[in-house]
């Protein structure tokens, strides 16, 4: 069945809610930065003993994401569904500890290599999950002694992978799926993304795909996704909206879904967008479409384009107007700013999004580069972003241009070879594993994209997570737009992913934004441990007292970790960090 839920609020209650959510969220923010402040400097008053460094966690955390307890969220009356979705409210994240990884981690295999082989030890997964994989969006897995592979050498087993993409763009209108990007499909969020094979395929045609799953405690769609080193984020849209702005998505894929919510859907994909359903309970025995996802779509004002065995794609439309057409059963646009309130985990609207955004351009409308051009900022008007941020085209080159020297000057401070495309150190005719390859980045500051940019110039293969935290700036619209990941995050709070599934973390300024929302660093760093890898690298960039307290909380989490001195003149300073592979 398709579910269509109306708000269960009115919008006296709405508000209600909201004041009482930001006054509870005042309030849990200072008592926990009141026990960090107090730990610190207690921690503080014992010098540099053994009593300062952090323990080590339990085996039971090896895989553990906080704020996805669904145990307790029963508990706490949570139900039909509500209880999968994230509640940080009930989960006692700041027990500072460090995450361990499983006894038989190893070092991911350096692309393209890793892509199609990983090492079981390094993901939570069952024997039957092995043997209940074999659709076509969980590719086969085979597992050969240590490793689990997701190709056949011999190409006995067939995935169908590639002949599904082809078919998809065929139904579109598309001679191949090698024409998406000049049809206006650039980036697609692939929601109950099996193991990513359909996401790595896209990745290959040079489309951004990202992966996104409820969380799960074995056998992890997002977790197989991002060792593979592919795009994947934690999430479902149950009671919901997912953190992105309206109309980030040119295309959104769903395998197997059931109880789909068409409203957010449609709410973050862009006009002339389209909706690809592939198998699940919304279609019949025989093939044909459930009616009531058609009466759903209609109501929408998508046009359905075509169906092939299980397969059933939708086009939302290019034109606003028709939502306020007053035709009969079409669902109304939501009120005027509407869309200015960031769309971090709130309630499920029942109104349609996007309608009156400055960034309402059909995906058949634009150029087909990766990066906004001169001339396409000057088409959106110095491109005025949903949330009413007016974004200059100086602003936006010169993040470009000083994230293009940054990544020079920070990669010449790291191991002088750790991209995946450069699998040898130098001077070694046979290197040993592992080697500090980088494949998954994240930025957690991201500002324009800028060092995202400045890796596509450079070539780099790799993928970078476009983070924009809550409360600054909402730069994400223009992000989304280039074609890039990203994501909309309260650093207060954890990630949405697992532990171990980062190879770099970069972050310019955020301590300076975290201390003025009252949030602790200690509880930051920790994260940023749990969602590393080992061996993995750090770069913070701030001035130079937060650098400071950022070392010493560093020592304490047995990073290496060295203070570089900018020599501009200015009070900033770096701190580079390496997670060790075992901590003694």
């Amino acid at each position: 069945t398709v579910l269509l839920r109306s708000s269960s609020f009115t919008t006296f209650e709405s508000v209600s809610l909201s004041i009482k959510s930001d006054v509870y969220t005042n309030y849990r923010r200072l008592k926990e930065q009141t026990a960090s402040d107090y730990l610190e400097l207690t921690s503080l008053s014992y010098g540099d003993s053994n009593q300062n460094v952090v323990r080590i966690c339990g085996k039971e955390r090896e895989h553990y994401v906080p704020c996805y307890n669904v145990s307790a969220n029963l508990l706490a009356g949570f139900k039909d569904g509500e209880e999968l979705d994230r509640h940080c409210e009930l989960s006692n994240y700041h027990d500072y500890c460090l995450v361990r990884p499983p006894r038989d981690y190893k070092t991911p295999l350096s692309w393209p290599l890793g892509r199609d082989v990983i090492w079981n030890g390094n993901v939570k997964i069952s024997k039957d999950q092995f043997l209940s994989s074999g659709s076509m969006t969980k590719r086969l897995m085979l597992l050969e002694e240590n490793q689990i592979s997701f190709h056949s050498d011999d190409e006995l087993i067939h995935d169908g992978v590639k002949e599904y993409s082809h078919q998809v763009a065929e139904m579109i209108g598309l001679g191949s799926d090698a024409e998406f990007i000049q049809a206006g499909v650039r980036t697609v969020l692939d929601i109950g993304c099996g193991f990513g094979s359909f996401g790595a395929h896209l990745l290959s045609l040079k489309v951004m795909a990202i992966c996104m799953a409820a969380y799960e405690l074995t056998g992890s769609q997002v977790q197989l996704s991002l060792e593979r080193g592919l795009p994947a984020l934690i999430g479902n849209f149950i009671s919901r909206k997912l953190p992105f702005p309206s109309l980030s998505y040119d295309m959104v894929h769903c395998a197997q879904c059931d109880g789909m919510f068409l409203i957010e859907a449609d709410r973050i994909l862009k006009p002339g967008g389209y909706f690809v359903l592939h198998g699940g309970s919304l279609s019949t025995k025989q093939g044909s479409m459930a009616r009531p996802i058609e009466e759903v779509a209609e109501k929408i004002c998508w046009t359905f384009i075509a169906q092939q065995e299980e397969t059933f794609i939708w086009q939302k439309t290019i034109d606003p107007q028709c939502y306020s057409s007053g035709k009969q059963g079409v669902i109304p646009p939501c009120r005027e700013g509407h869309d200015d309130i960031q769309s971090y985990y709130q309630p499920l609207a029942s109104c349609v999004g996007g309608t009156a955004s400055k960034r309402w351009v059909p995906i058949q409308n634009r150029s087909s580069s990766f990066q906004i051009t001169p001339a396409e900022l000057e088409i959106h008007g110095n491109f005025i972003c949903t949330f009413r941020i007016e974004v200059q085209q100086d602003e936006f080159y010169e993040d470009f241009e000083s994230s293009r020297i940054a990544m020079r000057n920070y990669w010449s401070l790291l191991n002088p070879v750790i991209f995946s495309d450069h699998p040898k150190r130098p001077g070694d005719e046979d290197p040993i594993p592992p080697y500090n390859m980088i494949r998954n980045v994240m930025d957690m500051n991201a500002n324009y994209g800028g060092l995202n940019a400045a890796f596509l110039e450079a070539g780099k293969s790799v993928w970078v997570m476009n983070v924009v935290p809550l409360g600054t700036r909402n730069t994400l619209p223009l992000i989304l737009d280039q074609g890039f990941a990203g994501v909309l995050h309260d650093w207060c709070e954890p990630f949405p992913t697992y532990p171990r599934t980062y190879d770099l973390v970069h972050a310019n300024g955020l301590l300076s934004i975290l201390v003025s929302d009252g949030c602790s660093m200690k509880s930051l760093l920790l994260e940023i441990d749990r969602i590393l890898r080992p061996e993995g690298w750090v770069v913070l960039s701030d001035n130079l007292g937060l650098i400071e307290k950022a070392r010493t909380i560093a020592t304490q989490i047995r990073w290496e970790a060295r203070i570089v001195d900018l020599d501009n003149g200015s009070d900033q300073r770096l701190l580079v960090c390496q997670k060790p592979f075992v901590r003694k």
